[in-house]
């Protein structure tokens, strides 16, 4: 037996640290930390505000719009509104901005007849 591995990958794609090292590498990573982060924080701050108004605001959150349905129902639905808005706004970013760079990226590390 030897006490040497077999490569995995092909012969003359780069090794994982100079991928990591790469601008592409770095400009996806940029690119994806400019729409998460923000987007992050903006439905962490639009939750927070439910939680609140639901512990404190009891009054406003049970003002009724149409028959039973109040505003902390509506709010609530909201939510789960907005997590489907930003999926789609994700989707979206990430098949303009961010999937033409991983191709490249990938095109580089399995070579270009992979």
């Amino acid at each position: 037996m030897s006490a040497t591995e077999p490569s995995t990958h092909p012969p003359g794609a780069p090794s994982w640290e100079e991928v990591h090292a790469s601008e592409d590498f770095q400009r996806l990573r940029r690119r994806l930390r400019r729409f998460v982060f923000p987007m992050t924080a903006l439905f962490l701050v639009w939750y927070l505000l439910y939680v609140l108004l639901a512990d404190y605001a009891h009054d406003f959150m049970s003002i009724k719009l149409v028959g039973n349905i109040n505003v902390g129902l509506v709010l609530g639905l909201l939510q789960f509104v907005s997590t489907f808005a930003i999926t789609a706004l994700y989707v979206r970013y990430a098949n303009r901005k961010l999937d033409p760079i991983a191709d490249r990226i990938r095109q580089g590390v399995e070579g270009e007849d992979a």
